[in-house]
């Protein structure tokens, strides 16, 4: 090999845990039950956004109403 030759390396990307965990799910699941678990973590994030929403309104209307918020 003469010094002006060039070695390419190809790089790939680590795949990240939840690229693997897709990975895995398409693999064991069927298209309607990988369809039917991502609704329904969906769902459970959306409740939880709620919830925190929920918690922000009272600690508002409790600080507007001049009480101090009973929740922690």
């Amino acid at each position: 090999m003469s010094a002006a030759s060039t070695h390419h390396v190809r790089v790939s990307a680590i795949p990240s845990v939840t690229d693997a965990l897709r990975a895995v799910e398409a693999l064991l699941l069927g298209g309607g039950q990988r369809t039917a678990r991502r609704n329904a973590w969906t769902s459970v994030l959306e409740d939880r956004r709620h919830a925190r929403d929920r918690v922000e309104a009272l600690h508002v209307m409790e600080a507007a109403s001049g009480r101090a918020s009973r929740a922690t």
